[in-house]
Parts: C-alpha cells; structure tokens; sequence
C-alpha cells in the first residue's frame, strides 16, 4: 500500500510523504488570508505576527493529522483541537473575515483525528463557533454562506472515511485471523484423523510382530500367520490413508486432462485428449473417480506401454440407469497395464464402484491397451426429476 489512509499512523518515510501531499492539497484555499497578508494593507508589524499565526496553525494541524492513529488518548486530540479553534479564533477576530476559514481546517481536523462519538458532537459545535465569531466580525456575514457547508460537509465526511478505513482494517484483521484458524483447524482435523485411521493399525501391527519375533525360533507356521495377519493390516491402513488423503485432495478432471497432455507430450507420445469439459451437473464423487481413474491410466502408458499414440475420450452417454459420463483411455503400446504407483487397477475399480460407476480394462483394436471408466453423469435426484 503505497499511501496511507485518514486516522492512520503512518508507518514509514514514503507513507509520511504521502500524507503530507495529500494533505498540503487542501492548503490551496488558504489563499483567502495569505491574500490578506499581501495586499490587505495591513502595516508590517501585523503582517509579521499574521504570517507567524498562519504558519503556526498549519504546522499543527499537519502535526495533529500526522499523529491521528497513534497512541494519544481522546482527550489529547481534542486539546489539540482546542489550540486550533483557539488560534483560528484569535486570528479572524484580529485580522478579519478572510481568517474564518481556518474553521473550515479545524472542522476538517476533528472528523480525520476523532472517532465518530465525539465527531458527531465536535463538527456541529465548532460550525456554531464559526458562525458566532462570524458574526463579530466586520462583514462576516458574507462570509458565512460559503463557509459553513463547507465546514460541516468536510467534516462529517472525513468522520465518515476515518470509520470507513477503520471498519476496512478490521475486516482484513478478521479474514486473516479466520484463514489462519481455518488453517489450524483443518491442521488438527488432518492430525486427528491420521491418528484415528494409524493409531490402532500401528499398534496392532507392533503388537503383531513382536508375538511373530518369539514364536519364529519355535513355531514358524504360527509366526507365518501373524506375518500374514501384519500384511493384511498393512494393506487396510494404507487404503484407509488413501481415502482420506483423497478427501483432502480431490483431483479435478479438467486439470488431469491439461497435466494428461503434458505427461503424454513429454513422454514422446502424440497424445490425442479432448478440451474442457463439460462437466455441468455431475457429482463431485464421479468426477473425483475418473480423474483417478485417468491419472493412473496416463501414468500406466507413460511408464509401461511403450506406445505412440494414446487417445483419451470423455462422451456422455445413456444408460438403463442414468446418464452416465464415459471416460476411455487406449494407447497403441504393448497391451500391459504395468503395475504403475497408486491405487491399481483394484483400487480404482473400488473407488468407480463407490461412486456408482465400473471399470472396464484390456486389450484395444490397436493391440494396445485400453481402459474405460464410468460414472452416474446426473444425481438421483436429477434423474428422478427427469432433469
């Protein structure tokens, strides 16, 4: 953030600067009592104490502007204020009616220093003030007119920024203290649910190979069977950790797609894979399982077809039970599956069938390979409604 916003302490150089600029704008309407100074006919020595006056009610309202944000405690801004309405008063009842506009800075001052409960109060009372010492002075009835709105209007709207900027600041504290406990809650969740699904596999896998470690010298068909039995487990965990790292990590079908045709390009094969689909209306659970079933498809041509082509489809279609959405996988290589990293060919059979769909793989029309898989392209409540 290059600038830095009203009732906001600026934090570095660049940001003082840019305060200072944005705020010596509005010096421009000083021009009335500088105007005064130079051609109002007042003798030296009074030119002398009003350009003094002048630079010294500038010098604090900047200081007071500067130092909105910081530590001061209410009733230091509004003793600050106080010196400002006292010197505006001084000045305009000694020198005349151009002077009254240093009310204006003074309303402008209390809406950027103050919080709105004592603005609402301050603004309307230095307008008052204004309008009273306009009132003393010679001709500052005329005055009076184009001044007062002014005062109010610059007043209550730079009350109005100031809680603008702090409700912003705040709002962006709380998303980041949110994102920051969604992270942790979402660390926990992932702590606990790996401790949930490893805790008693481990233990019972612990537990298992100890007894098989005694009974090997003496008994080594009875220790066979807990070697057995620790395999078995084994294989239960690891799916269980799969399951659930698949539901922290969802695959996208249209991002398979794209990876699909960089794995298969990279590989030397001319791959041969449809745009971005169309996926409107299909479950995330069946999206989820051809995007599996498509990685370790592409994964299996890459690492064990040795083809050189590989053509991948993605059609929807009509089935007894629904419409379905096809995904074919069929490469020109050797016509092995290989046994690529990942689930395999069971797991992803499992993950089709829990989603409502099946797997088809073996050998193409090109003597290569070919897998189809398929999964409800409609929810049952979108079939029922004829949807």
């Amino acid at each position: 953030m290059s600038g830095i916003g009203i009732g906001q302490r600026p934090a570095n150089t660049r940001q003082r600067v840019m305060k200072l600029l944005w705020t010596g704008i509005w010096l421009a309407y000083l021009s009335a009592p500088v105007g005064d100074l130079l051609h109002g006919g007042h003798g030296d020595g009074v030119r002398v104490l009003g350009w003094l006056g002048l630079v010294t009610f500038v010098a604090w309202y900047f200081a007071l502007l500067l130092r909105a944000g910081r530590a001061e405690t209410n009733t230091v801004v509004l003793g600050s204020l106080a010196v400002l309405t006292a010197q505006a008063t001084v000045l305009a009842l000694t020198l005349g009616r151009e002077w009254l506009v240093l009310f204006v800075y003074v309303s402008v001052a209390s809406g950027a220093a103050l919080p709105m409960r004592y603005s609402r109060f301050v603004i309307p009372a230095e307008a008052a003030w204004l309008t009273a010492i306009a009132l003393a002075v010679p001709d500052g009835g005329e005055f009076l007119v184009g001044l007062l709105l002014p005062a109010l209007l610059g007043g209550f709207s730079m009350s109005g920024v100031r809680e603008l900027i702090r409700t912003t600041v705040a709002l962006r504290e709380a998303r980041a203290t949110v994102a920051q406990l969604a992270a942790n809650e979402e660390r926990l969740r992932l702590a606990r649910d790996l401790h949930d699904l490893l805790g008693h596999s481990l233990s019972l896998i612990t537990l298992k190979s100890e007894l098989a470690g005694r009974m090997l010298p003496d008994h080594p068909d009875r220790a066979a069977r807990q070697v057995a039995d620790i395999e078995q487990v084994s294989r239960q965990a690891l799916a269980d950790v799969r399951e659930a790292v698949t539901g922290y990590r969802r695959p996208r079908l249209a991002a398979e797609l794209a990876g699909a045709r960089v794995a298969l390009t990279t590989a030397g094969i001319t791959a041969r894979i449809p745009a971005e689909p169309d996926l409107a209306g299909v479950p995330e659970d069946s999206e989820t399982a051809l995007a599996w079933a498509l990685r370790e498809a592409v994964t299996n041509v890459v690492r064990h077809s040795g083809a050189g082509r590989c053509t991948v489809e993605l059609l929807r279609r009509q089935s007894l039970d629904g419409p379905v959405l096809e995904l074919s996988v069929e490469d020109d290589g050797s016509g092995g599956s290989g046994d690529g990293p990942g689930n395999g060919l069971t797991g992803l059979t499992e993950r089709l069938e829990k989603a409502g769909g099946t797997l088809e793989a073996g050998g193409s029309a090109r003597n290569g390979f070919r897998l189809v898989a398929r999964a409800p392209a409609a929810t049952g409540a979108d079939i029922g409604s004829g949807a």
